[in-house]
C-alpha cells in the first residue's frame, strides 16, 4: 500500500504585491485594499500578469468582479513574449461573450464557447467564482459552481507553462482579482 501526500495549496496572490508574477505590456497591475488590479494603460493594448513558474496539471479557483465592460481572461500552459502570448484562455468577459470558455491564441481560436442558457451564471458587476481544473489532456471550468467546459484536446496535454492573467486590448477595462489558489496535481 502505497501512500501519497496530497499537494499542498499555493495562494498565487500575497494580496500585498506582484511577489511570484511578472507584468508584459504597458496596461497596469497594482494591488489595492489587498485585491489585484489589472486596468488599461495609455497605450490601450494587450497586458498580462504571469506566474513566474510554470504549473502543468492543477485546479485553480479564484474570484474576478469586472469594472468595465471590457474583455480579459485566465490562461494557462502559457508563454509569452513581448505581448504575444501562446496558450490557453478562460474567457473572462461581460455576460453574452463566453465567460468560462476556452480560447486558443495565435492558434484555432475559440475551442468551446458557452451556450446562451449558461451564460445567466455570471454575476455582472459583482464578484464571481471561477475554477479551472488541468490535468493532462482534460480541461474542465466551472463559474460560480456550474459546470461550463468539460474537453479533451491533445495540443493542450503536451504543452506546459504558466498561469496569466489578461487584459484585452482596445481601452477602458478594469478587473478585480482576488483568492487565486491553485493546488497542483
Amino acid at each position: 500500500m502505497s501512500f501519497t501526500a496530497p499537494m499542498a495549496k499555493v495562494k498565487l496572490f500575497n494580496g500585498k504585491d506582484l511577489t511570484g508574477w511578472k507584468v508584459y505590456g504597458t496596461e497596469k497591475w497594482y494591488v489595492e485594499e489587498g485585491e489585484l488590479l489589472c486596468e488599461s494603460g495609455p497605450d490601450k493594448g494587450y497586458g498580462y500578469l504571469a506566474t513566474d513558474k510554470f504549473y502543468k496539471d492543477f485546479d485553480l479557483s479564484l474570484q474576478f468582479k469586472q469594472e468595465a465592460n471590457g474583455n480579459s481572461g485566465v490562461f494557462f500552459r502559457s508563454t509569452i513574449e513581448g505581448t504575444k502570448i501562446s496558450g490557453w484562455q478562460v474567457e473572462v468577459a461581460p455576460q453574452g461573450k463566453d465567460t468560462g470558455g476556452i480560447y486558443e491564441s495565435y492558434g484555432r481560436g475559440w475551442m468551446v464557447q458557452i451556450p446562451d442558457e449558461k451564460e445567466k451564471f455570471l454575476k455582472p458587476g459583482d464578484w464571481n467564482t471561477l475554477r479551472i481544473r488541468v490535468e493532462g489532456d482534460h480541461v474542465q471550468t466551472w463559474l460560480n459552481g456550474n459546470a461550463m467546459v468539460d474537453l479533451h484536446d491533445a495540443k493542450i496535454g503536451a504543452a506546459n507553462g504558466s498561469v496569466a492573467l489578461q487584459i484585452h486590448d482596445g481601452g477602458g477595462i478594469k478587473v478585480r482579482w482576488k483568492k487565486l489558489v491553485l493546488k497542483e496535481l
